[in-house]
């Protein structure tokens, strides 16, 4: 099934997972996706690799096994920079014979140690392509305060225009804690004519090494909430794992009271987050 039907009739809950490292076995994954089946997500994405390196076969193998093993819809992750049109193109045909209908097109990061293939060089080029090689649900991803390489909000939102002008059926959002940042870009992105479905992206934070390395990939704003949390269980693991999972439940279920899209978690392969999140709001979507 195209996700982007989904919308039409509810709001969408999923996931994200990303596959195991090469080091480890890839059936490591199938223990969380028998927690995760039992929560019914609408659907359950899989990451691909970044800053060049890859993990294509992983990707394309935990798709299929969540579309043909497990019978949940799958999306794939495809990040271009360091993809021919060739490769993509192979990658379309592979993503068809396994019945992966639903892509998640993005640009990915740059490893400053690799050069950028020269194919596509914007996240819309490879949408563009994707459209007119197969007939693919196509998701992007857009940035509610803005990519962290963009000049300002608005240019970051003029750029997701071309990306939706390209053939973006929906879009997901990078994570953020602050849901009036949210609210404030849908405002804009609305007024822009960008009238697709968007999906907010929840990252509950479960310990204190995620967060260093959350803002300075994604540059979210901490509010003070968010970090008076933070100060609160600075040296109590546990307490701080439960008090943001509960942060990430206030955070949708607000979001979901405002007519949110959808919501997607980015579940760090944790069922256990997964389920205590899915428990809390499960009457609401």
């Amino acid at each position: 099934m195209k996700i982007s039907k989904l919308f039409k009739t509810k709001t969408v809950y999923s996931f994200e997972i990303f596959p195991p490292k090469k080091t480890s076995p890839i059936d490591t994954i199938y223990t969380t996706l028998d927690e995760l089946k039992g929560l019914s997500p609408d659907f359950i994405s899989v990451t691909y690799g970044a800053g060049g390196s890859s993990n294509k076969d992983a990707t394309i193998e935990i798709a299929s096994a969540i579309k043909n093993k497990y019978n949940l819809e799958s999306v794939a992750h495809l990040p271009c920079i360091y993809l021919t049109k060739e490769n993509v193109y192979e990658m379309l045909k592979e993503f068809n014979n396994k019945s992966i209908e639903n892509i998640l097109a993005l640009r990915g990061d740059i490893n400053p140690d690799i050069p950028p293939k020269k194919d596509f060089k914007y996240a819309s080029d490879l949408i563009s392509f994707i459209k007119e090689n197969g007939n693919f649900n196509t998701i992007a991803a857009c940035y509610p305060e803005g990519h962290t390489e963009s000049k300002s909000l608005k240019e970051d939102i003029k750029n997701l225009k071309y990306k939706v002008d390209s053939g973006a059926n929906h879009l997901i959002t990078q994570l953020f804690f602050d849901n009036n940042c949210f609210y404030y870009f849908l405002e804009l992105v609305r007024k822009e004519g960008i009238d697709v479905p968007i999906q907010a992206g929840i990252m509950p934070v479960t310990n204190k090494n995620q967060i260093d390395r959350i803002v300075k990939l994604s540059g979210a704003t901490l509010p003070k909430k968010f970090t008076a949390m933070l100060d609160k269980y600075e040296n109590k693991d546990l307490e701080l794992k439960e008090a943001g999972i509960e942060y990430a439940i206030e955070q949708i279920l607000d979001l979901i009271s405002q007519g949110v899209d959808g919501i997607h978690l980015y579940t760090m392969n944790n069922p256990y987050v997964a389920k205590k999140v899915t428990e809390a709001i499960s009457s609401k979507i």
